[in-house]
């Protein structure tokens, strides 16, 4: 956080040589995890959750986003029972998952304190109640504070599988020593696809497909077609925000088969009908003639 004419500032890195400045009408919270940097503030799009700079979440766009990233997954999955959600520390698509009908997701993130810290202070995903439900494991929805590839490897010697697993994190680092950087490598989804059920899926947040920011998203592309017989693409309308989901058998038409279950999914999504997933399930032309795409 900086101070500018203006007041206080977030300067979130787009691209090299590029930022945006958030300004900050009122800070909730600053202050570090054992993990990252932390920022709650009030911001013109509500109150806004930023990452070590960057905005993961606000209050005016997060729905968007959030249903950007379970919704075709609850479509393209064959059931949604069990659920595995890894990250996503405000706890909105858990909630979706079981407005799907989900009877058991377990939900993975390192970082405790950040997770209380949404519960408490954002106004959207979990109550600081809800949390406290969760992490005794009374209801659906079960909250484990362990490392995500831990999980994983515990789970793929378990007898639990998953019809969704779905990995929402920050961006991928160019910094090698991120620790959440092994979470997107090949390895992470050979084991998430290891813990899949029959028609089962695994969704990944895959960066920005804006061409100027797409390195992210080239590179998970070419490790979910590298991993998955299926790889579907949705990008959102939330800031460009593209995600990735890979099945272990093969779909003819990936976008066919979630227009045609939509009506029936009990969880209902403000924000995608079946013109969008028409529209935006085509990757950008630069994804999709990748090198070693």
């Amino acid at each position: 956080m900086t101070e500018n004419e203006s007041g206080r500032v977030i300067r979130e890195p787009l691209a090299p040589g590029m930022y945006r400045l958030w300004q900050l009408d009122d800070v909730l919270h600053e202050g570090d995890t054992a993990y990252q940097h932390v920022v709650i503030a009030k911001t013109a799009q509500g109150i806004s959750l930023f990452c070590d700079n960057d905005r993961q979440s606000t209050e005016f766009s997060q729905l968007v986003y959030h249903e950007a990233l379970m919704v075709p997954a609850l479509l393209l999955a064959d059931q949604v029972r069990n659920v595995l959600v890894v990250g996503s520390s405000e706890g909105v698509v858990c909630q979706m998952a079981v407005e799907a009908g989900a009877t058991r997701v377990d939900h993975v993130d390192i970082d405790r304190e950040a997770v209380e810290l949404c519960a408490r202070l954002l106004p959207y995903g979990y109550t600081p109640e809800e949390l406290e439900r969760a992490v005794r494991g009374e209801g659906p929805v079960r909250v484990h504070y362990t490392d995500g590839w831990k999980f994983l490897a515990d789970a793929a010697n378990g007898d639990t599988r998953y019809d969704i697993v779905l990995v929402d994190l920050p961006d991928e680092r160019d910094d090698e020593e991120a620790q959440h950087n092994r979470l997107y490598g090949v390895e992470f989804l050979t084991m998430c696809k290891a813990v899949l059920a029959p028609g089962g899926v695994v969704v990944s947040q895959a960066g920005c497909q804006t061409l100027w920011r797409n390195k992210t998203l080239i590179r998970s592309w070419q490790r979910f077609r590298s991993v998955f017989p299926t790889v579907a693409y949705y990008g959102s309308d939330e800031h460009e925000w593209a995600y990735l989901f890979g099945r272990a058998d093969e779909v003819a038409d990936p976008t066919a088969l979630m227009i045609e279950r939509l009506p029936k999914c009990s969880y209902r999504p403000v924000s995608i009908d079946a013109e969008a997933l028409r529209g935006n399930t085509v990757p950008p032309y630069s994804v999709r003639h990748s090198e070693g795409a």
